[in-house]
């Protein structure tokens, strides 16, 4: 292949819609390599009651728009619909389940991507792999002590299995947020942050988002961990689900326990007096890391940890992007970030092949 794109999420569709316009024929220049049994990325996996209304938005896949009946239907539903007719309506080379374990270099400095169903070989890898398959659980003293459940967002399935317990919600992100929203309503809650929230009461405009993306961009060209978006834009109170929450006196928030009980969370005391509440559940909201496992043999991250970015494709690899990564984090990032590195690659893989009319 020319370029094998791993993942078939927003990221990894916008990049193959992209790379067929700028020439690189399917099936033979380029495929997609996809780890799920069937489309839909990550959405597949969400929580049932997250409908269309509640998700901060879907973006349309370049060439087709997203236009549900309505949206009260389930997002884990109508978004994996709409990947599956994207694949088809522009026949994309998609193999799945192709379950990618790494990425190496060969002697004539070409990649070999190693799967469970054999191994292919590209002049460029795109990475579209996201976050998904990546939660994240911080470190706590007494946390394998607890007797309770403990839990990570991606295991969330319905508020109602909590009822009659005390769940303590540990995140601030939109996730946390709209969890604790839920679950608040069949049973007694406790929020946890170890930051204090960030309220945004008015409209996210395009100049704000250029803000947040600007500040994730110059983070991954100085080779750090990309932060989360909410991190950056805040929590915008006008959503439907943050202002019932709101309104209920739901998002009264605690900062970070010290320590993890046998059953419950404590802080240390300050000022001579601590605190104890008891817990049944803790549901670890925390966010994920980049699914980047794969590609430790070709030794992309700095010493910090992260990996140094120039646009799309790591600092000093012209050859490898990562589209749905830092900036590009967001379902209208990946779109752009899948057309840039399409062109990209176009323009260094064949320079003097002339573009298609559609391009």
């Amino acid at each position: 292949m020319d370029v094998v794109v791993i993942g078939a999420g927003q990221a990894g569709l916008s990049t193959a819609w992209a790379l067929a316009r700028q020439g690189f024929e399917p099936g033979t220049g380029f495929v997609v390599l996809d780890a799920d049994d069937a489309p839909g990325g990550a959405w597949q996996h969400r929580w049932p009651s997250l409908t269309v209304r509640s998700t901060h938005r879907v973006h349309d896949l370049p060439g087709l728009r997203f236009s549900p009946a309505t949206d009260t239907l389930r997002a884990a539903e109508v978004v994996p619909a709409y990947f599956a007719e994207y694949e088809r309506r522009f026949a994309l080379p998609v193999h799945r389940p192709v379950r990618v374990a790494s990425v190496s270099r060969t002697d004539d400095d070409r990649f070999v991507v190693h799967t469970d169903r054999g191994d292919w070989t590209a002049r460029a890898i795109v990475n579209a792999t996201g976050t998904w398959t990546r939660p994240f659980v911080p470190r706590y003293p007494g946390q394998e002590l607890f007797r309770g459940r403990q839990l990570h967002t991606v295991d969330y399935r319905d508020a109602a299995e909590f009822a009659g317990q005390h769940v303590v919600v540990v995140g601030g992100g939109a996730s946390a947020t709209q969890l604790l929203g839920e679950i608040s309503r069949v049973t007694s809650t406790t929020w946890v942050t170890r930051r204090p929230p960030v309220w945004r009461d008015g409209p996210f405009d395009e100049d704000t988002g250029r803000r947040a993306v600007a500040l994730v961009e110059e983070a991954v060209r100085a080779g750090r961990r990309p932060g989360s978006v909410v991190g950056v834009t805040g929590l915008l109170t006008s959503t439907p689900y943050l202002r019932d929450a709101l309104d209920r006196g739901v998002l009264e928030r605690l900062p970070m326990f010290d320590r993890i009980t046998e059953d419950g969370v404590a802080w240390d005391p300050v000022d001579g007096e601590g605190r104890f509440i008891p817990a049944d559940v803790i549901l670890w909201a925390t966010g994920f890391r980049a699914a980047l496992t794969h590609l430790a043999p070709l030794h992309l991250r700095t010493p910090g940890g992260g990996i140094r970015m120039d646009g799309t494709h790591v600092a000093g690899e012209p050859r490898v992007h990562l589209v749905g990564y830092g900036p590009s984090a967001s379902t209208v990032g990946a779109n752009r970030a899948g057309q840039s590195a399409a062109r990209q690659l176009r323009g260094l893989l064949h320079p003097d092949r002339a573009l298609p009319h559609s391009a």
